[in-house]
């Protein structure tokens, strides 16, 4: 269950004719998304590819001892931000899941192939294209690593996530033969949480019966988040440019790296798009309260607060879990006479079904906001700068 709080510590710093003229033009907004290329993603798979799924994650269990997700941005962020919210902070779960294919660091790189070499591993290569960097340069070392650890039979231990016709993976499956699975045509990225790229994975840790429903339950949230995309169009139109999704639980922490590239990708175009920023709450309140506080008013905040916890603490005549939401009351409260603005979100609790339609809310949410800033939501021609840049530069030396 979702609650909002659009109005409270906002309503003084908007135009209230503004707000009412935008929240007309709901039908409009809504007309066009419907007309977009790219909304697979508001359907979740079929039984028959959930079947296969959840067919592939026993098959993993059974036959291997730790499964590593290479991929990166929109190709790993939902489930390993999913991941992280329900593990627990000092003991792993009991089926080993690694994510990589993040970084070129030599160092990680380095330790990840020495902590693989006696581990009986199965890894799942995640990219629409085939030519991710990062992804393709971290896949061919552990695949080099399983050849010689398991000579021929190194094929039984790759699994392909990639576009369903073109591109060098969706080659090397037909090939050799992989487990693959599609990434739809219609999706993208960031918006490809309800997948086999991020459904595989979690298949592993979760029951995907509850991460369905809520994602369908989130269907319901359509005027919520058509409202949150006005609301955060109106913070732009007040030259409030960056919002800080402030987070109480550290386990949130990737939560927030998602909804960056979740509305960064979307909105950034054409010298237009609010920057998103996350902090987690008590630590960064000693760090970056100050500023947020008594600096440069360029930001507003999104606060998502989780009501009940089922860890309990006693503190004096609370619970701690108490104490950590009166923090975040005071926290609006104080940013809010500074001159911020504070968008607030609660659930109930934090389940797999509630953060499922949560995720399905922010998607919504980020796509309307970019069709009220008269961009595509669903590119991101941008990121292909840096990797021009980069393959240019490789090939003058290698």
């Amino acid at each position: 269950m979702l609650k909002c709080d659009f109005h409270t510590y906002v309503d003084s710093f908007i135009d209230k004719s503004r707000y009412e003229q935008l929240m007309s033009q709901k039908y409009q907004v809504i007309e066009s998304f419907n007309k977009c290329d790219s909304i697979g993603w508001i359907n979740v798979p079929d039984e028959t590819l959930i079947q296969k799924i959840i067919d592939t994650a026993t098959y993993i269990k059974k036959n291997f001892d730790c499964f590593v997700v290479i991929g990166i941005g929109g190709s790993f962020l939902g489930s390993y931000a999913f991941d992280k919210i329900f593990q627990n902070y000092f003991k792993s779960k009991d089926f080993e899941i690694l994510y990589a294919g993040t970084t070129l660091s030599s160092k990680y790189l380095d330790e990840l192939l020495e902590y693989l070499q006696d581990k009986n591993f199965v890894l799942n290569v995640i990219s629409k294209s085939g030519t991710t960097m990062e992804t393709t340069i971290t896949y061919q070392l552990l695949k080099d690593l399983l050849k010689r650890k398991y000579g021929e039979d190194y094929k039984n231990h790759i699994i392909v996530t990639t576009d369903k016709e073109k591109g060098s993976l969706r080659e090397e499956v037909r090939e050799n033969g992989y487990i693959s699975f599609e990434i739809p045509e219609d999706i993208g990225g960031r918006y490809s949480f309800i997948t086999p790229a991020h459904l595989l994975p979690l298949a592993l840790h979760y029951d995907l019966t509850n991460i369905i429903k809520g994602y369908n339950r989130g269907k319901r949230l359509l005027d919520e988040a058509y409202e949150y995309a006005v609301i955060r169009h109106l913070m732009f139109e007040s030259s409030k440019v960056v919002e800080n999704f402030c987070l109480y639980e550290e386990n949130m922490a990737f939560f927030g790296e998602w909804l960056k590239q979740l509305f960064g990708e979307t909105e950034g175009k054409n010298k237009l798009g609010i920057l998103p920023m996350s902090t987690i709450h008590t630590r960064d309140l000693h760090s970056l309260g100050q500023f947020i506080q008594e600096g440069n008013k360029i930001l507003f905040e999104t606060f998502i607060k989780i009501e009940d916890s089922s860890h309990y603490i006693p503190y004096q005549k609370q619970s701690l879990h108490d104490v950590n939401n009166i923090v975040e009351d005071s926290v609006v409260k104080a940013h809010y006479s500074g001159g911020v603005p504070c968008i607030e979100f609660v659930l109930d609790e934090m389940n797999e079904e509630n953060l499922s339609s949560f995720i399905y809310f922010f998607q919504l949410a980020a796509a309307f906001s970019g069709l009220l800033f008269h961009v595509n939501p669903f590119n991101q021609p941008g990121v292909e700068v840096y990797k021009n840049e980069v393959r240019n530069s490789l090939e003058e030396i290698l």
